[in-house]
C-alpha cells in the first residue's frame, strides 16, 4: 500500500499507482462496507470513488428491505411511488428517507437514521386519545418550540389520566423502543432564557404511571414510575418489541394511565411518543434530559 498516493490524477510519473488507477467496481466494494456518513468522505477522495459513491449497488445495500414501502409512505400515494421507485437512483432514494417524512395529516413522522439505517418515528400528541382533552378545564394544546411539532398537550389538572394510541405501519426488520416524552410544568420563556412554571404540578408522587406496549402479533410490554423531575424533558422507556417481517405492517398500541380517582394530578406536559432502533435506544438512558 506504500505506493498508493492520494493524487486523483489518472497517471505518475515513476510508474506510482495513484487512486485514479483502482477500477471503480473494487471501490464500490469497499464502500458497501462502510457506513453512509463514511462513504460520503470517502467521495471526496478522487473522481473514481466518487463515481463508485452513487453507485446503486452501494447505496442499496444501506437501504431497509422494504425501501419500496417506505418511499409509497413517505410520498402518500404508495401505487405511484411503488411504479417509480425503480427509476430513482437508490442514493436519492436514501436521501429522501433520510428526512423527516409526514404521515397522517403532520402529526406523525418517519425518517431513517443516518448512521445506522434504521427507522425512526414520532407521533405527535395531537394523534393520541387522551381522557378529557376536549374539555379545556383540564387540558389545552399550547405552543412550544422544543417539540418537533410545535405544540405539547398540558394538563392542569385532572381524576382519571390516560393517554392512549396506536401505529400500524411496515418497520424494517430489528428490535424497537418505544418512549414517551414528557414534561412536569410548563415550559416558559422569560427575557430570552428557559423557565417552567410548577404552578399545577401536584399527584404524581402518590401513585405511579403505569406504562403499556402490546403488537398485533402478541408482544406486550408494562413498565411504571413516578413522575419526578420538573423542569427537564424526560424519555420514559415503556418496553421493546421486535419486527420480524419487514413486507407485513406491524400494529402497536400504547398506553400511560393512572386512574387511581382518589387524587387528582396536573401540571404535566405530553409532546409524543417515540419509536427508534434500539441500537440508539441503547445509546442513552432511558430518561434523556435536553
Amino acid at each position: 500500500m506504500g505506493g498508493v498516493t492520494s493524487s486523483s490524477a489518472g497517471g505518475g510519473g515513476g510508474g506510482e499507482t495513484v487512486l485514479g488507477d483502482l477500477p471503480e467496481s473494487c471501490v464500490a466494494e469497499v464502500l458497501r462496507r462502510l457506513d453512509p456518513p463514511e462513504i460520503c468522505r470517502m467521495a471526496r477522495l478522487s473522481r473514481t470513488f466518487r463515481g463508485a459513491a452513487s453507485g446503486d449497488g452501494v447505496w442499496e445495500a444501506k437501504l431497509p428491505r422494504n425501501y419500496a414501502r417506505l418511499l409509497a409512505a413517505a410520498a402518500d400515494g404508495e401505487a405511484a411511488a411503488l411504479e417509480a421507485v425503480e427509476a430513482i437512483p437508490k442514493k436519492e432514494v436514501y436521501a429522501r428517507l433520510c428526512r423527516r417524512n409526514r404521515l397522517d395529516g403532520g402529526t406523525k413522522e418517519f425518517w431513517l437514521d443516518k448512521g445506522g439505517g434504521g427507522v425512526c418515528m414520532t407521533i405527535s400528541s395531537r394523534a393520541l386519545s387522551i381522557t378529557g382533552i376536549d374539555d379545556r378545564r383540564y387540558w389545552n394544546f399550547i405552543p412550544n418550540d422544543e417539540s418537533r411539532f410545535h405544540a405539547v398537550a398540558y394538563l392542569s389538572q385532572i381524576w382519571w389520566f390516560e393517554v392512549r394510541g396506536e401505529v400500524e405501519f411496515c418497520f424494517p426488520e430489528g428490535t424497537y423502543s418505544l418512549f414517551f416524552r414528557l414534561h412536569l410544568g410548563r415550559p416558559l420563556k422569560r427575557l430570552g432564557r428557559r423557565v417552567y412554571s410548577s404552578e399545577h404540578i401536584h399527584g404524581w408522587d402518590i401513585k405511579p404511571v403505569r406504562f403499556q406496549l402490546s403488537t398485533s402479533d402478541g408482544q406486550q410490554a408494562q413498565s411504571k414510575c413516578y413522575l419526578t423531575d420538573p423542569g427537564v424533558w424526560i424519555n420514559h422507556h415503556v418496553g421493546d418489541f421486535v419486527v420480524k417481517s419487514s413486507n407485513e405492517p406491524v400494529k402497536i398500541q400504547f398506553a400511560m394511565v393512572q386512574i387511581d380517582c382518589t387524587h387528582t394530578k396536573g401540571g404535566l406536559c405530553v409532546d409524543s411518543v417515540a419509536v427508534k432502533p434500539q441500537y440508539l435506544a441503547k445509546k442513552k438512558a432511558s430518561r434523556i434530559y435536553v
